[in-house]
């Protein structure tokens, strides 16, 4: 088993935690046996990736932005980084809107499960509700009001909090870069140490990545709802992989384009990211193993990538815009309405703002989506026809978030001459003697 590539052994968990939740659905305590004593397993994997996630950001960001040397070098790369990531997240709306147009998968409900799925749902629809309506009573610039923390040891505490990290880090950054080096030396010292120590645990955590992700799916399996539902919700659910697999296709594209790079070298090198991002559906928990795969195995140099991959985690959400093209437009035919053009152009400025500074967790997605059914004019009890099968098609959307964060700090990183050859580190190369 060890000798196998991390992403064998991630892909293996996986497969062998489906097959051990199926196994246990033929027993009448099969599913408390999961959930008491295989979910807690997954739950504490996906702990210890959020542990380090917010010590991760502060360190690297801060230990790439005093290598700058340079403001200006970290202005061009801010408005590259930005500039990209709103062009893919238009292009992915884009390809939601035409996918969903095309296989019309809402016409396909009948009145029956529409008004059993509205039924079943409608706490969990009230509770995305509220939130997204405390947030819209909000002012214009309460986004950009919420960028500055009063307390830096008060927004590291969540996770959610991220983009606040970010503007500290970023700012005591310039403030190392305008100090005389002689002043910085010892502050930049402690922080490269501390960036090391962090990676170091990202490896050893990674060490139990097959077990977590065992868990986390034998868990996600036996919690799963009626399977009668899925079928019914089977071509919205088709029409939004479909959309995701085309952005990653996009991607690659990218890739190649930008980088001259091979699309094998880009997807092995970030495969367990990947395949991390599908199982814990959150682009926060995976931020610390993407950093390590785009530095060490994709040749990104750690000053572009502990900018660019913290920034993406945060407001690069491709695929969760994608699939709020397609969700909002599948709710709209489920109930009998016809969009036009200039409706889901709007649907495409929409999801775009929203997904910038969404949390990077699971669920945001659904909050997110309210808002655009909201200017669509669509009602928001149609939340409720796609809760049967959001978890696996928000763990699918993850993958492509972390995916597109991947290949953007890659671009970023050739255009200011920062990509070169990788540099593969094992989880033991300083403990070995």
């Amino acid at each position: 088993m060890k000798k196998l590539a991390l992403h064998w052994r991630i892909l293996i968990g996986m497969v062998l935690g489906v097959v051990f939740a199926l196994i246990m659905t033929n027993f009448e305590w099969g599913k408390d046996f999961v959930s008491d004593w295989i979910k807690p397993f997954g739950t504490i994997f996906i702990n210890s990736l959020k542990l380090i996630a917010i010590p991760l950001i502060l360190a690297a960001l801060i230990k790439g932005v005093s290598d700058l040397k340079d403001i200006s070098k970290l202005s061009q790369m801010g408005g590259r980084t930005i500039g990209t990531y709103v062009v893919t997240t238009v292009i992915a709306v884009s390809i939601g809107l035409v996918l969903v147009n095309i296989v019309s998968p809402g016409k396909s409900i009948s009145d029956e499960t529409r008004t059993e799925l509205v039924d079943g749902y409608t706490d969990s629809t009230n509770k995305y509700k509220e939130t997204a309506k405390a947030q819209k009573e909000t002012g214009p610039l309460q986004a950009l009001e919420d960028l500055v923390p009063q307390n830096i040891f008060s927004a590291a505490t969540s996770n959610r909090n991220m983009l606040q990290v970010i503007f500290f880090a970023v700012f005591f950054g310039i403030g190392l870069i305008l100090i005389p080096e002689e002043k910085s030396k010892t502050v930049k010292s402690f922080f490269n140490g501390v960036n090391e120590v962090i990676l170091k645990m990202v490896d050893l955590i990674m060490l139990a990545a097959p077990y977590g992700v065992f868990a986390l799916l034998a868990a996600l399996v036996v919690e799963s709802p009626n399977a009668d539902l899925f079928k019914a919700l089977g071509w919205y659910a088709f029409t939004v992989v479909l959309g995701l697999l085309s952005m990653i296709g996009v991607y690659i594209l990218i890739v190649i384009i930008f980088t001259k790079r091979s699309p094998a070298s880009f997807l092995n090198g970030i495969s367990p990211a990947q395949l991390l991002a599908f199982s814990t559906s959150s682009s926060a928990a995976t931020l610390p193993v993407t950093m390590e795969r785009v530095t060490e195995h994709l040749g990104v140099e750690e000053e572009v990538a502990s900018f660019v991959l913290p920034v993406g985690a945060t407001i690069n959400m491709d695929g969760t815009s994608l699939y709020q093209a397609v969700a909002a437009v599948f709710i709209a035919q489920a109930f009998g309405m016809d969009l036009t053009l200039g409706t889901q152009l709007g649907i495409i400025a929409t999801a775009t703002l929203a997904s910038i500074g969404s949390a990077a967790v699971p669920g945001a997605g659904m909050v997110m989506l309210v808002g655009v059914l909201g200017y669509a004019g669509i009602p928001e009890a149609g939340l409720a026809l796609i809760f049967a099968v959001d978890r696996p098609l928000d763990m699918c959307r993850t993958v492509v978030n972390v995916t597109g964060d991947a290949a953007v700090s890659m671009v970023v990183a050739k255009s200011v001459d920062k990509l070169g050859d990788p540099k593969v580190k094992d989880w033991d190369d300083n403990y070995k003697g």
